[in-house]
């Protein structure tokens, strides 16, 4: 017979609580063993108990749920914890998951989501809410691409960066190679090097972005 998951509640609002630990007394595979109201009595119950799961209101009394997520992950590393918040900031979310948390449920989610939330997250899985997934990947890709735009316009040599500023400035290539006493292919090379570390691949884009790093001014 395979046991049931051990879930601690901790909710500051009693009535959640009360509709949580019914939610839940209907699964045949999780079983609250424990509740807290504040922070503080939170960090008590899991350590006293260490269950396998914690569902955890961000917003608590005492001590936040970040506190509580950074102690409870320091002391019992194995319990799970989902955060269950109103909170759909991004700052909240990933914060949340920086501290250790494993699953993100907004509690306007249904009672179908959230079972698959704590499902999700007692496999192993990390669970976002289809609400703010979409909303927190874009961020996270938009802040990787301005990562990645910084980071190769660092890589650029000396002499790149004075063959883009030149080309933004509107030079071609032979007055580029007259003005650098180089060779017209050499102006080429330096020009192909920077389309590719840039990853931009026509000279008004070269020119936006000169202008961009104030290289060149409009």
């Amino acid at each position: 017979m395979q046991l049931k998951k051990r879930v601690v509640l901790v909710e500051d609002h009693k009535i959640l609580r009360e509709g949580l630990r019914s939610l839940l007394s209907h699964s045949s595979d999780l079983e609250v063993v424990g509740e807290a109201e504040d922070g503080l009595s939170a960090i008590r119950t899991v350590l006293d108990i260490e269950p396998d799961l914690v569902l955890l209101d961000l917003n608590m009394p005492k001590m936040d749920g970040i506190s509580v997520i950074l102690e409870v992950k320091g002391r019992c590393p194995e319990t799970k914890i989902l955060a269950l918040t109103m909170h759909k900031g991004e700052e909240n979310i990933l914060q949340a998951f920086k501290s250790g948390a494993d699953g993100y449920c907004l509690k306007t989610a249904g009672h179908e989501e959230l079972l698959m939330a704590i499902s999700s997250v007692l496999s192993g899985k990390q669970y976002l809410s289809p609400e703010i997934s979409g909303k927190i990947l874009e961020g996270y890709l938009e802040s990787k691409k301005s990562i990645r735009k910084e980071s190769s316009f660092d890589s650029l040599t000396r002499r790149e960066k004075e063959v883009l500023k030149l080309v933004g400035e509107g030079y071609q290539n032979k007055e580029i190679a007259d003005y650098l006493c180089i060779s017209v292919k050499t102006v080429e090379k330096h020009r192909a090097n920077i389309m590719e570390k840039l990853d931009l691949h026509t000279a008004s884009a070269l020119t936006a972005y000169a202008i961009e790093k104030g290289l060149v001014t409009r």
